[in-house]
Parts: C-alpha cells; structure tokens; sequence
C-alpha cells in the first residue's frame, strides 16, 4: 500500500467517523420526536426541525467549560477523548465492501476491535473516578461492574463466528459468510449485539448513567463541550457496534440478491441495526442494576456457550 492510498484510507475513516454518528444522532431526535409525540425537536431550522442538532452543537460550544476545584484535572480532561477515540481506530478495521474496501486489514480483527473497545469504556470509568463527585463515583464504579458481567458473553459470541469461520479476521469471515450462517449464529447474533449495548450504557442498559436517579453518573460534572464528546461517542459507540454485528453476523456486504450493491448492503444493514438501538430506547424501561447483572450472568454468558457448543457441533459434523 502507498503512502498515497494510507492517507486516502485514513481521511474516508475520519470523514465517516464525523459523520455517521451525527446522521445517527440526528435521526434518533426526530424518531423519538414521532414516537413519543415531542414537538421541540421539530422546530429549530424549519421543515421538520433539521437544524436541531446544529442548535444542539452551538449550545454546547457556548456552555463554560468547567473543572470542580477538588478534581483530579488531568484525569477529568482526559477522559471524554479516551472515550471517544477508540471507536476511530475500531472504525479502521471494519470491512465495508469487497476488494479490500477496509481501512487497514487485520489478521486478528476481532482480538483487535474488542480490545479497543474497552478502552473506550474506560473514559467513564476516568470521569467518575476524577470528578470527586458521589455521583460520578458510583456510575463509575456501575459502568466497571457492567463492563465485567457483559464482556465475556460478547467475547463469546464472536469467538462462535471465528469459530464458524476458521478466521479471525473480519474480511476472511466476509468471505466464509454463507446466508444459512444467519439462523445457524442467531443466538450468538443476539447476545453480541445486546452486550453491545449494555457497553455503551444505551437503555434499557443505561443504570450507569440513571439521570433520574443519580443525575447523570460519571457525567454529572461535565459541561459544554467535553459533555458533547461524550455523548458524540455514544453515537459513534452505535456505529460501531451495528457494524459489527452487520460484519459478524449478516454477512456484511453480501445481499439476498447478486452483489452489486457492495459496501452499500454493508451501510444499509448498519443503519438499520441504528433504528433497532433508537427503538429499545424509546420503548424499553431502564433494567435495575440486580436485574441488570443477573441478565448477564444467568441468561447472555450461557446462551453464548450454547451457541459456541452448537458452532462447534456443527463444525464437526460437516468437517
């Protein structure tokens, strides 16, 4: 690869990066707007309110930018980049078409994407142990215990398709993918995709955060613009997982009919994986943070060993 194509390679990643989640953002707004009957989102700008993220970002830039006194400074700034810049270089691994349309190919692409993952997580973690703030303390200490309980089934449920695969790498599963792989790793699809969630705190999975209950968690203390970066990777954390997941388990840019439309079956499948995400939000209450942990280790950690026998079951049977 030239230092030409890099480059070329690297600017398309980042003008999806700063895209894509606010296209998501901007969608979830007027989805919730229709679905809960809100009338404010559909004002700012004119025809159905289309400058309200606009409106969203120019009131954040305004809003003071303050340190509690009794924070750790460092720390407390730090965290809102560390949350967000992991999903950039996850973004750069994730296949989006054939004939290497990925941003850097890797042979251990799961390994890779999971594990930068979890640094992201680690920015909630920072912001609420930085804050010196009750609060922010205890959603931090929610968002490592979530973080624990809901790793482990994603990390199995991938395991399954790797398994499936013979490859852990991403593009080399897109080119095992058959299309009777979808009601084979259903399971493993479900509780990948769920895990995703719970990752990012989205509801029903958001005691983390809890507004109501504990005003915003890790986030309490965060005003104007570093609350913005929290939120954009929220948005960004959406994108990848529904990407993922498009990768991993619907086979990605493989469509029902001959493949024409390539890396465009890839953006259809993600976004329509978004809209799942905004519709749980809207619909499903947050779980209590019992339940929560039980979901996990009673009902996602033993679906994914389910799957990752019946994978290796079927492997055996057809090899």
């Amino acid at each position: 690869m030239s230092f030409l194509e890099m480059l070329l390679r690297c600017v398309a990643v980042l003008v999806v990066f700063l895209v894509f989640p606010l296209v998501i953002g901007q969608t979830e707004h007027k989805v919730m707007a229709h679905m809960q009957g809100r009338l404010g989102p559909m004002y700012a700008g004119g025809f159905h309110g289309w400058a309200q993220l606009v409106a969203d970002g120019v009131k954040f830039v305004q809003k003071e930018d303050i340190v509690p006194a009794e924070a750790d400074r460092r720390v407390f700034q730090l965290a809102p980049a560390v949350a967000l810049l992991p999903y950039l270089v996850v973004l750069l691994a994730i296949p989006v078409g054939p004939g290497g349309f990925v941003g850097q190919a890797i042979d251990a692409g799961i390994f890779f994407v999971l594990a930068v993952m979890g640094i992201g997580v680690l920015g909630s973690l920072m912001a609420g142990w930085a804050s010196a703030n009750k609060f922010s303390l205890l959603g931090g200490l929610r968002t490592a215990a979530q973080l624990m309980a809901y790793e482990l089934p994603m990390l199995l449920a991938a395991a399954s398709v790797a398994m499936a695969a013979g490859t852990l790498s991403l593009p080399g599963i897109l080119e095992q993918f058959e299309w009777w792989w979808v009601p084979w790793q259903i399971v493993g699809a479900f509780v990948f995709f769920v895990a995703g969630l719970a990752e990012l705190q989205r509801p029903p999975f958001d005691m983390p955060v809890a507004d109501s209950e504990i005003i915003f968690g890790a986030y309490t203390e965060y005003t104007g613009i570093r609350f913005a970066f929290f939120l954009l990777s929220e948005y960004a954390g959406i994108l990848v997982i529904s990407a993922l997941t498009t990768v991993l388990f619907l086979g990605g840019w493989h469509g029902p009919l001959p493949d024409q439309l390539g890396w465009l079956w890839t953006v259809l499948k993600t976004f329509a994986l978004a809209l799942v995400v905004i519709w749980l939000r809207v619909t499903f209450p947050r779980l209590r943070e019992d339940q929560l942990m039980r979901f996990a280790w009673t009902t996602l950690i033993p679906l994914a060993l389910a799957q990752l026998a019946l994978t290796g079951i079927v492997k055996v049977a057809i090899a």
